[in-house]
């Protein structure tokens, strides 16, 4: 048999080469190839000339033709050399960096171990082997180059993993430049523990194969609901193994939670909570304990909604689930069918105890991408997917809060979720490694107030804040790569007072929408008015409401000298910077158009400062009302949101602007920078100021008032958070504008000038008096009524 088996291997080899192409036949294989190539191109390239009326571009694809024949021979020349790689070693690098690459190292980091840990291995094995003594002296120089490289590159980053991370560029917390508009709200800290004594109990399946929470030591028993409609690709081998790890498949979803109540009759409020993708294995829905208690003891009732079973596993790298995020905000809806049912059961320990008008939806993550799933599907008969699918919900959802969400990872009919008449928070931080683009600033563009109630929405950004530490058994790692000393974690705030925040800001949230507590709704256009209550740090509010008028949001056309529906006309003079474009977040557009305007003094070559520049001079943009702004009086505030633009203040300092002797004294003085002396190294170390200027209102009468910017505060410099510490070798920053309300009482105006009027006003104007350059972007300006 064996010998058989040798003749028909020999055989194979002699018939095939018998048809293995000679020298003859590869070298005209590639004259073949390489002439009718040459052929092609040069008819293409006399084709293009002749389209185009141009013959000069013939150079150009002459340049493409011998780039391409440069870039083949050094090809060749590297594969020659690789082939001269021994073996063994190349063995070595096609095992090692595709498995440094799963472990979520990109390719940097790889590509500089292999060469470290090579180095540092031949050397070893060299000294250990060959013996120093014995090899040539340009081998020793080799070798003791190599052990200390490699050496003291593993050293370096031994010593680069060990700390929580390093130190960024300081940071001006533009917030603390202005006193005027900090008065403390004078209310109890909504973080206070309540009076209500808390109980918890579970209810879900009784039949959790892993908790008996779930199980054998469940209170109330639910039935599970058929999700098949709202779950893609639970098949495959990830699918055999989540049925087999759960018990289930996607036709009988366990309806599961952790409740926190407070003792008493009621009717409370409900509020359900429900967590984002994680490890289906390490269970989310614990991790919510300190919001549930806090709420209870304030008489809310929270349920930390169990959605585990449809979170990520190790098996999903052979296929999982798809765009699930759909059946996640249905899943809320049917919890809220139980509680619905629950409080008409007779004899239930839940009978009237759940004030029905009063609910909220909060999510973390995919979860706060599907609260608003959920209150949009709440309003609708059908499925929008799929309309055989008949919904009858209808339940009065009055709030929703989403913690650092996605956006987009389901679509309803492929477009963003669109909601009604909801209040919305969410908040955001800066230093979230996880979903690190400000996310759910999409959905906050997407949330119109049209009934005759009031309702807001806010956005928070937090510096320092990360993506897990809102759920306790997340924590500090937003990347689930087990090498947590990859992450910068120096700038993170600590897990308690990141986790104060939500609870501040949660509790006023649901307090003042669900309880009508408004004196806590200034804390949401400026965190300094609870300055008492929280944590130390920078944060940006954003916020609108159901009073705000506005009159220009810059989302109407692409003339950039009218306003929003025809409310007025628009002019500047002497800025650097005019345009309106799309707001473009670090992984999507934010949904809305902004005013982009910039301006540039250079005080210096005219020998000035920014007190004896001309007004002649000033950069500004005017708005000219031309109707009356509908019930405007000295109760109003004007408003407007803005964030910071790094993009160049004098773009048209180059090229066609200037003139060959300005364009080479712009060239000198970029060299000079680039060269600077130790001096000019010091003040750059310095943080950049907050940006300032000034705003005047005119009435119709032409009464004046002229103030500051920072009389709210200095415009916060962008944040450019570092989240790798590897970000601080490539330079990478992980930044975005993110905006922040400004607000400005008309009473507070009317002390300048108590002649102003301003039910009549005309003219609003920016006049950039206070800083010597600067980009800003600008949205929504109009007003409100006070708060």
């Amino acid at each position: 048999m064996k010998k058989k088996y040798r003749q028909i291997i020999h055989w194979c080899k002699t018939k095939i080469k018998t048809i293995t192409p000679g020298k003859n036949a590869v070298k005209g294989a590639a004259i073949g190839l390489l002439s009718i190539t040459g052929l092609l191109w040069l008819l293409f390239a006399v084709l293009i000339a002749k389209n185009i009326r141009d013959p000069w571009i013939m150079l150009l694809f002459l340049g493409f033709a011998l780039a391409a024949l440069l870039s083949g021979l050094l090809t060749v020349g590297l594969i020659k050399r690789l082939d001269k790689i021994p073996r063994v070693y190349k063995l070595a690098v096609l095992i090692a960096f595709p498995l440094l690459f799963i472990m979520n190292f990109e390719w940097l980091l790889p590509s500089l171990m292999v060469i470290l840990t090579s180095l540092l291995g031949a050397a070893i094995f060299v000294l250990k082997n060959t013996g120093f003594k014995n090899l040539s002296l340009p081998k020793k120089i080799v070798t003791i180059l190599g052990l200390l490289l490699g050496l003291g590159g593993v050293i370096f980053g031994i010593a680069t993993y060990i700390p929580n991370g390093f130190d960024v560029d300081p940071l001006v917390n533009a917030a603390l430049t202005s006193e005027s508009n900090s008065e403390q709200i004078m209310a109890e800290s909504p973080a206070n523990r309540g009076p209500h004594e808390v109980l918890t109990l579970t209810y879900g399946s009784g039949e959790d194969l892993h908790r008996l929470e779930y199980g054998d030591s469940v209170a109330i028993k639910t039935e599970a609901v058929n999700g098949l409609a709202f779950i893609d690709a639970w098949d495959g081998f990830g699918g055999w193994w989540r049925e087999k790890y759960w018990g289930f498949d996607a036709k009988s979803l366990p309806l599961n939670a952790r409740v926190w109540y407070p003792e008493g009759e009621g009717p409370f409020p409900l509020t359900l909570i429900v967590h984002g993708n994680h490890s289906m294995q390490d269970y989310s829905d614990v991790g919510y304990a300190y919001l549930g208690e806090l709420l209870a003891s304030k008489g809310i009732i929270l349920a930390s909604v169990d959605e585990n079973f449809i979170n990520s596993s190790w098996s999903d790298i052979f296929g999982g689930l798809d765009e699930e995020n759909d059946a996640r905000g249905w899943l809320l809806l049917e919890h809220l069918k139980l509680w619905h049912q629950w409080n008409e059961e007779a004899g239930h320990q839940f009978q009237n105890k759940i004030d029905t008008s009063k609910l909220a939806l909060i999510g973390h993550s995919r979860g706060g991408e599907a609260v608003g799933h959920a209150a949009m599907f709440n309003t609708l008969p059908f499925y929008p997917d799929d309309a055989s699918m008949k919904f009858d919900y209808n339940y009065d959802i009055q709030s929703i809060v989403a913690i650092a969400p996605v956006d987009g990872q389901y679509e309803p009919g492929d477009s963003g979720t669109e909601i009604e008449d909801v209040n919305y928070f969410v908040l955001h931080g800066a230093q979230d490694s996880d979903v690190s683009s400000f996310a759910g600033s999409q959905q906050y563009e997407r949330i119109t107030f049209n009934d005759s109630l009031y309702h807001f929405k806010s956005g928070l950004y937090i510096y320092g804040a990360n993506h897990g530490q809102f759920n306790t058994s997340w924590g500090n790692n937003d990347v689930g790569n087990p090498f947590t000393g990859l992450l910068n974690l120096k700038q993170l705030l600590a897990a308690d007072e990141q986790r104060k925040i939500a609870e501040v800001y949660i509790t006023a949230f649901l307090e003042a929408t669900l309880r009508n507590r408004y004196e806590y709704l200034p804390m949401f256009t400026d965190a300094r008015k609870a300055q008492d209550w929280l944590p130390e740090t920078i944060y940006l509010n954003q916020f609108q409401d159901s009073n705000t008028e506005l009159l220009c949001t810059f989302d109407e056309d692409f003339d950039v000298t009218s306003a929003t529906e025809d409310a007025g006309m628009i002019s500047s003079e002497n800025l650097t910077v005019w345009r309106e474009q799309e707001i473009q977040l670090k992984w999507d557009k934010k949904g809305s158009r902004a005013l982009f305007i910039g301006w540039d003094y250079d005080l210096e070559e005219n020998e000035k400062t920014m007190d004896t520049m001309s007004e002649s001079l000033l950069a500004t943009y005017s708005i000219q009302v031309e109707r009356p702004i509908a019930h405007i009086d000295s109760t109003s505030v004007f408003i407007f949101s803005m964030a910071e633009s790094t993009e160049a203040s004098n773009p048209k300092s180059k090229g066609k602007w200037v003139n060959d002797d300005e364009e080479d004294v712009a060239e000198n003085e970029e060299t000079e920078e680039k060269n600077g002396n130790d001096e000019d190294k010091d003040e750059d170390d310095e943080p950049k100021k907050p940006l300032d200027f000034s705003i005047s209102l005119k009435d119709s009468t032409g009464q004046l008032v002229r103030f500051p910017l920072s009389d709210f505060a200095a415009l916060q410099r962008e944040i450019e958070p570092v989240l790798w510490k590897m970000d601080f070798l490539t330079g990478n920053t992980s930044s975005e504008q993110v905006f922040q309300l400004f607000y400005f009482p008309l009473s507070d105006l009317r002390k300048i000038n108590p002649n102003f009027n301003p039910s009549s006003i005309e003219t609003i104007k920016f006049i950039f008096d206070r800083s010597e350059n600067g980009v800003v972007v600008i949205e929504n300006i109009g007003f409100m009524k006070s708060l």
